[in-house]
This record gives C-alpha cells, structure tokens and sequence, in this order.
C-alpha cells in the first residue's frame, strides 16, 4: 500500500482505517473543502432495523466553500446526548463496548468547538483501543494529489460512493450484534468492528486490506 491522503471523519469506516492500518504513513488534510454528507460529520452504526446513520450538527457560516478545519459544531439538538444514547442503545450487547465505554463517553462530554478536533479525539482513542500508532503528517496548506506519491482517498471515502471503488479494500466479515436479523453490513464505523471483536478488530482490519 503506498502512502495516502485521508481528511477528517466522525468514528469512520472500516475502510478508513484499514488506511491507518497498513499505509507507510497518512497526510491528514483539513483543508479541503468540507462537503456535506460524508463522513466527515457522519458515520454509519448497525442497530435492530439495520444501519443507522448518526450525523453531527454544524454552524453554517453562509460564506460559501469552507474548509473541513474551520467548520464549527453546533450544540442544536443536544446531540452528545443523542449519539451516545444511540452508541449504548446499539451496542451495549456487545462483547466489548462496557470496557471501552467510560473512555468514549468521556469525549461526548467535552465540549469541543470544532469538529475536526472532536474528531481527531475519537480517533486517537480508537487508535489506542485498537494498538495502532500511525504515521500520521498533518497537512499545512490543502494537499494537491498531483503533487504528491499517495493515493487520495479524501472525495472516496463516502458514504454515496461505496467501498466498491476501492481497489485496496475488501470487507473481511466479522460477528456483529445484530447479524441475525440483518445479516452481516459491510464497512461499517469502526466503532462497529471494535465493539463486537476488541483485541481481534486489527486482525480484520489485516484480512480487509487488499494486496
């Protein structure tokens, strides 16, 4: 896997991560413009009735093009609250969420006021839970991908894109909460992955990538 550009994502996809995983090291660029809909300020869980979407509210400035790294949070709708109700209501059954609970709620009490920061919180603790320590080099300037040897993923990594497009991913099954009623939903948050198989999630996050 060669190097690869990734923006900022709430609790991302599988696919995400496998990027974490196995690349050599990962520019981070927050300068790009933000662009509704994607994971940037959404991730997508698995409850009883299926996937279920949770997306974060933001200020909308009303200056046009904005780029991810000034995008405020808005406390409208007291999602904190929401989101990890909707967390415990999903996964408390989960081999593994009541160890890693109290570090997550944690977060969704701080009162973040930027999104890439809230963020980048989640995924330093993600990261700890899964014992990864990427090589991660924070962009100073929006990255053209011309520019440089990696592979840009920060347009394909989308929830309307699908991991089809991908090339360097493939979805490695794994046990889920809900899989008898919905079967098994492929690249879900990570947060799905790292409930359901604690310790073993970085074997799956192995076995998805792609050679």
């Amino acid at each position: 896997m060669r190097p690869v550009i990734l923006t900022s994502a709430y609790l991302p996809p599988v696919e995400y991560f496998t990027k974490l995983y196995g690349a050599p090291y990962v520019i981070l660029d927050c300068h790009d413009h933000y662009v509704k809909q994607t994971y940037r300020n959404r991730c997508l869980i698995a409850g009883p009735d299926g996937q279920l979407a949770l997306t974060l509210p933001i200020v909308h400035e009303g200056k046009g093009k904005m780029p991810t790294r000034d995008i405020r949070l808005s406390n409208h709708g007291d999602w904190r609250h929401l989101h990890w109700n909707a967390l415990k209501s999903c996964y408390e059954n989960s081999p593994f969420f009541e160890y890693m609970a109290d570090d997550f709620l944690a977060i969704y009490r701080q009162d973040f006021t930027y999104l890439v920061d809230f963020n980048a919180a989640l995924q330093e603790l993600i990261c700890h839970w899964l014992g990864l320590t990427p090589d991660i080099r924070t962009a100073s300037h929006y990255i053209d991908a011309s520019t440089v040897e990696a592979d840009d993923f920060r347009e394909t990594i989308r929830p309307k894109t699908g991991y089809e497009a991908d090339q360097s991913f493939t979805p490695a099954p794994y046990y889920q909460v809900f899989q008898q009623q919905n079967g098994f939903i492929p690249n879900l948050s990570i947060v799905d992955l790292l409930f359901n198989m604690g310790p073993e999630a970085r074997l799956v996050l192995k076995q998805s990538i792609k050679e």
